[in-house]
């Protein structure tokens, strides 16, 4: 913060120093970022972080999972587990014994969009470390021992999973509110019947014909002083070619939607003493023409804290629940309105109805006060939620893979900073509209399912656990 110090401020009639004034704090941008093509076609992004002595490393690979072939969905994911359990050079437990000794910390994961890597190292064994990374991504051991272990995992979790209501809630919202011909429609790591026929040949195949340079991006980020950080990436990186690579997948348009998404879906889970559930509707990405800045603050402003009007009704006044979050989820293209949340069983039905009542309440507009307060949490806070190397790395990669500019997040504050209550209006009412609800919940339908059919707010499917 800015302290304001006046010839007055600094005087009292005893003679001792006066408090001093404290000014507001002064905008504040996302780390500047030096961007450059390598040899092999990928971006590399370079964010120099004074005082980060831990070196966050990120690379966005573009590999939809739309890619995966039906029969074996969950193939990205098991092979994303896979990338550190052995190399050619270091097979089985020598690669973590060598990750161990250079101090690096390293993981993959697909989204929708992609796949991300993730790896921290400490400065000084930068090379090492980025050696060891590519090691990994271009040449994996992907042992059948190893396959069929990771399978077997995959399909625990599956099992797992079933049994959460969280986890069961967001399939179910996903199979219904998506078009059945859309990948995203399906679990992200398969289903029981599809990782259960993936065999080491699939993972092998999958590997050749999708894991390559082009359109990707590897992001750096921390101190990089003494660091020739563009002859490491150069090195390591920029070498790496895949010349039996499929054609790189682009997205260029939304999921469709399924043609009857506005409806609830009861999914039976009887003696439930909660119910949980998910409502959504269509939201834009971050790429949206208005601008993306209002949504992050709609979002704090409905359900994005304790003193949001969610949680102002259904916690506070009602106490139905600990607590509900709502969130606009941008996607590569398109995107949702969430809100997802659990409440008390014997109160299902008419949270249901508050919600809903919430929700479209909002197109009567937000006040001055909730834009004040919504503006200033998200632009006065962002300098800590961007505080660590890692965090940096993670937008930047997060935009990358979304093929925004490395400016975009100083410009999105910027933006919000300079929001009225009239784009908060607009920006609700171009998204959100009376009964265009996709609903689901997970708890006892015989006891619940009739009194949410009763409030007249759609068709009442139940369906079994």
């Amino acid at each position: 913060m800015r302290l304001e110090h006046t010839r007055e401020a600094a005087q009292s009639t005893t003679g001792a120093p006066a408090r001093p004034v404290i000014g507001p704090p002064a905008d504040w941008n996302f780390p500047s970022a030096r961007s450059f093509a390598l040899a092999n076609g990928m971006q590399a992004v370079v964010h120099d972080v004074p005082g980060q002595y831990v070196i966050s490393v990120r690379a966005s690979i573009p590999l939809p999972l739309r890619s995966e072939p039906e029969r074996i969905e969950g193939v990205a994911a098991l092979m994303c587990r896979l990338l550190d359990e052995g190399t050619a050079a270091h097979p089985g437990q020598s690669f973590a014994q060598q990750m161990e000794q250079t101090g690096m910390a390293m993981g993959a994961a697909m989204t929708e969009a992609g796949l991300g890597i993730d790896m921290d190292v400490p400065a000084r064994r930068l090379g090492d470390a980025l050696a060891l990374m590519m090691e990994a991504v271009t040449q994996p051991d992907l042992a059948a021992d190893d396959v069929a272990r990771l399978v077997r995992t995959r399909l625990a979790e599956i099992e797992q999973e079933r049994a959460s209501a969280p986890h069961r809630a967001a399939r179910e919202f996903a199979a219904t509110f998506y078009d059945a011909s859309e990948r995203i429609s399906r679990p992200s790591g398969g289903t029981h019947e599809s990782v259960a026929a993936i065999t080491r040949e699939d993972v092998l195949d999958f590997h050749r014909r999708h894991m390559a340079p082009a359109g990707a991006a590897v992001v750096v980020a921390g101190d990089l002083t003494g660091i020739d950080i563009d002859a490491l990436l150069a090195e390591h990186v920029g070498a790496w070619e895949n010349p039996d690579a499929a054609p790189r997948d682009v997205i260029t348009a939304p999921p469709q939607t399924a043609a009857d998404r506005t409806r609830i879906v009861f999914v039976d889970r009887p003696g439930s003493v909660q119910s949980e559930f998910i409502v959504g509707c269509l939201g834009p990405d971050r790429q949206v023409e208005e601008a993306w800045a209002p949504f992050p603050v709609l979002a704090y402003l409905v359900g994005g804290s304790p003193t949001a009007r969610i949680d102002a009704v259904l916690r506070e006044e009602r106490g139905y629940t600990y607590g509900i979050r709502s969130t606009f989820r941008p996607r590569v293209r398109g995107g949702q309105f969430l809100t997802h949340g659990s409440v008390r069983a014997d109160a299902t039905a008419e949270s249901v109805r508050e919600l809903l009542d919430i929700l479209e309440g909002g197109l009567d507009g937000f006040s001055e006060a909730e834009r004040g307060a919504g503006v200033d949490y998200l632009a006065k806070t962002a300098p800590g939620r961007y505080d660590t190397a890692g965090a940096i790395a993670d937008e930047a990669a997060g935009l990358a893979l979304e093929g925004l500019s490395s400016t975009f997040t100083s410009d999105n504050l910027r933006r919000i900073r300079a929001l009225g209550v009239a784009d908060l209006d607009a920006a609700w009412r171009a998204w959100i509209a009376p009964g265009e609800w996709t609903v689901v919940i997970v708890g006892d339908a015989a006891d619940h399912a009739d009194a949410v059919r009763a409030l007249g707010r759609g068709d009442v499917t139940v369906v079994p656990n």
